[in-house]
């Protein structure tokens, strides 16, 4: 496991390895991503499907991908409180990722819990494509990861924007990454905009505080013991590693 010491030593390391902004190329700035959800479509258990109408099905939110050279942090943008029915049925996870170290920090969000997960970047084999589209702008390619069997994930890079950084900690790819889809369309996200600008040192902070933070082979396991022989357990590894 993961010390909390160990990790705000991380985030000490992080504040001070940004590189100066590039006149040519976009290093750093900050990228608000709307994320759609299609709440039918993620929920397929009637019990689910009864609090999902017309109304509510089409699920929007906003998140920011701060970022320089070598640090990223990716985060939801907070709301007032409401009084939506829905509201906890999507997840509003956020990421500290270091390019430098190959360190990743993840806030993962679990029905109104929240899981630390301190690990290594994580590496995905993506292929890239031909395809073309503009987003916010900036003229990105098209990649695919097959994540395995039954789930493939298409992300819009733009190489105008250098670093290897995307929404829901997305890496490893030739430059930041505007958009991302699942391949039924379930969820989406997509950048609407994109402030270049240096980013204050500040900004660049996770705190897990006094938490017990995991690795992610640790809360893997932790599931598993506690929730593999629920009824509902699939549904906790779909929510918590959807995206990792």
């Amino acid at each position: 496991m993961i010390s909390t010491a160990g990790t705000k030593l991380f985030f000490l390391f992080s504040l001070l390895i940004c590189g100066s902004f590039s006149a040519q190329y976009i290093s750093s700035g900050k990228i608000t991503y709307e994320r759609r959800t299609n709440l039918e479509k993620r929920f397929t258990d009637q019990r689910m499907r009864r609090m999902i109408n017309d109304a509510n099905k089409i699920k929007n939110e906003a998140f920011t991908l701060t970022f320089c050279d070598s640090i990223s942090v990716f985060k939801p943008v907070p709301v007032e409180t409401s009084d939506d029915m829905t509201s906890w049925m999507t997840t509003k996870n956020s990421y500290l990722q270091n390019l430098n170290s190959n360190r990743q920090i993840s806030l993962l969000s679990l029905f109104g819990q929240e899981i630390y997960v301190n690990d290594s970047l994580p590496v995905r084999n993506w292929k890239i494509t031909d395809n073309k589209r503009t987003i916010a702008g900036y003229e990105c390619r098209k990649a695919i990861y097959q994540k395995n069997d039954s789930t493939r994930i298409y992300a819009w890079y733009s190489p105008a924007l250098i670093p290897s950084v995307g929404p829901e900690g997305f890496c490893g790819l030739p430059g930041t990454i505007l958009g991302v889809a699942t391949e039924d369309g379930g969820v989406i996200y997509f950048a609407k905009k994109i402030d270049v600008a240096q980013p204050a040192s500040s900004e660049f902070k996770l705190d897990t505080g006094k938490n017990k933070v995991f690795t992610l082979q640790e809360l893997r396991q932790k599931i598993e013991k506690e929730y593999g022989n629920t009824p509902w357990g699939k549904r906790i590894f779909d929510d918590l590693f959807r995206w990792l």
